[in-house]
């Protein structure tokens, strides 16, 4: 997150508000558009929520 300058607060709204979701087995894969950007968030969900990955996409 810190090479690609994400910050938490945007993964947490992107996990909690996102624009579209999609689920593929246990992954979630969700997008968010947040300042011109958009942010692109895998994560699992157990019995706490692991984010596996974050990036922007065009």
């Amino acid at each position: 997150m810190k090479d690609r300058k994400i910050i938490d607060i945007w993964i947490e709204e992107t996990i909690k508000y996102p624009d579209e979701t999609k689920r593929q087995g246990h992954k979630y894969y969700v997008i968010k558009k947040l300042n011109g950007k958009t942010l692109k968030v895998v994560y699992t969900r157990e019995n706490y929520i692991k984010v596996i990955t974050s990036f922007f996409i065009k």
